[in-house]
């Protein structure tokens, strides 16, 4: 992971979770195995339980996901911060991997997500996707969320020693609204038949 997508996430911890140091957080990190650094240490508040969660076993994965597109390891509703950075370029169907961030996020839960907008094709098995900030508002509204940051980095580090600058990073902040129990239900409803309509016929299991 290169140096800016941490300080990224450390800009998110700063500025949007401050207020919650000392109260109990969960926060689940997509696609967290550590490949040169994590998020981790950025997130080490002793109230805070950080749960890495990842395809298969490796370095800061404490759970195994069985399926890439239903978490049935994951309650409805049982996340206050869903983070994951470097990881939706490399899903097939992202925008399932969305509805599966919206279920699982409490009411007034945040997200932040950082993902590349440019930098040499890696497969990790698949590389799929590249995203710029109007791309990224796009993932929020898909899923209902509201913005709080959509952004790409276009300037540079100007640091010879760091891969930052190929990779120009966009950072999507969102949050997941709260609303009244009916209108709460239908979101939640709406959103179920759409994953489940979206996995039809496809060759993932749902």
């Amino acid at each position: 992971m290169h140096i800016s997508s941490l300080q990224k996430m450390q800009v998110f911890r700063d500025t949007y979770l401050k207020a919650y140091e000392g109260k109990k957080l969960r926060i689940l990190d997509l696609g967290s195995t550590e490949i040169g650094a994590c998020y981790k240490p950025i997130f080490n508040d002793p109230q805070w339980e950080y749960i890495g969660a990842d395809l298969q076993a490796g370095p800061n994965v404490d759970l195994i996901l069985q399926q890439p597109y239903n978490w049935r390891e994951i309650e409805n509703g049982s996340i206050d911060v869903f983070i994951s950075g470097q990881v939706l370029e490399h899903v097939e169907y992202f925008w399932v991997t969305l509805l599966e961030m919206s279920r699982v996020l409490k009411p007034d839960g945040m997200a932040c997500i950082v993902v590349p907008s440019s930098g040499p094709e890696h497969r990790y098995p698949v590389d799929c996707w590249r995203f710029y900030r109007d791309g990224a508002a796009a993932m929020a509204r898909f899923v209902q969320m509201e913005i709080l940051q959509a952004s790409t980095q276009w300037q540079g580090s100007g640091d010879p020693a760091d891969s930052s600058d190929e990779w120009h990073d966009t950072v999507l902040i969102c949050r997941k609204p709260r609303l009244s129990p009916w209108r709460s239900f239908k979101r939640y409803f709406k959103q179920r038949l759409q994953h489940r309509a979206m996995l039809l016929g496809s060759t993932v299991a749902g």
